[in-house]
């Protein structure tokens, strides 16, 4: 299995060593010829909107809308569950392929970014260490939204079908158990 690795700006290259530690290649993706040679692909964190930017200007976004409605696996984490959701601040979403609204920067300014104990028994994880950085909130779920963890009354680890979200990044642990589990469906 090859794990697209969305390269166009943020923390993609912090999933290299949990990818390669479960037994899988990774590729960096940075366009049409990349997606189409990934099985699945992680959205990393970073800045939201220069990656949504350098999703329209390297002409991904309607492909990668494309792969995502006919199955393909996905994983947004931090800004890449900002990218994957319906709507975002009161307006539409980038991709749209997550039922969830989420608001930017919720959890306050880059000062305020902590780590917090999160309750993942889904992974057999009661106390995982989750770095919320800038992190977005959701704040709604649509229908077939699964709420597989939540901090501070609001999730945090989201699930409809192939899509999935985080708004911390496991990624910057030395636990791959997100990585698994995402590799696994």
């Amino acid at each position: 299995m090859v794990v697209g690795l969305l390269g166009l700006q943020g923390a993609f290259l912090d999933h290299r060593h949990h990818v390669a530690r479960l037994g899988h290649s990774h590729r960096v993706v940075r366009d049409l010829e990349d997606l189409a040679a990934v099985d699945r692909l992680i959205i990393p964190g970073g800045e939201s909107t220069v990656m949504a930017m350098y999703l329209k200007a390297y002409g991904l976004v309607e492909p990668l809308k494309e792969r995502i409605a006919t199955g393909m696996p996905v994983w947004g984490i931090c800004a890449g569950a900002i990218l994957l959701a319906e709507s975002v601040d009161n307006g539409p979403g980038i991709l749209k392929s997550l039922g969830v609204t989420v608001r930017r920067n919720a959890y306050g300014r880059q000062d305020a970014s902590d780590v917090h104990a999160v309750d993942v028994s889904v992974l057999d994880r009661p106390a995982f260490p989750a770095l919320f950085i800038r992190a977005p909130r959701i704040s709604a779920c649509g229908p077939g939204v699964s709420v597989l963890a939540t901090h501070d009354q609001a999730p945090v680890f989201v699930r409809q079908g192939t899509v999935m979200a985080t708004t911390f990044h496991p990624e910057l642990t030395d636990d791959a158990v997100f990585h698994d589990y995402f590799l696994g469906f």
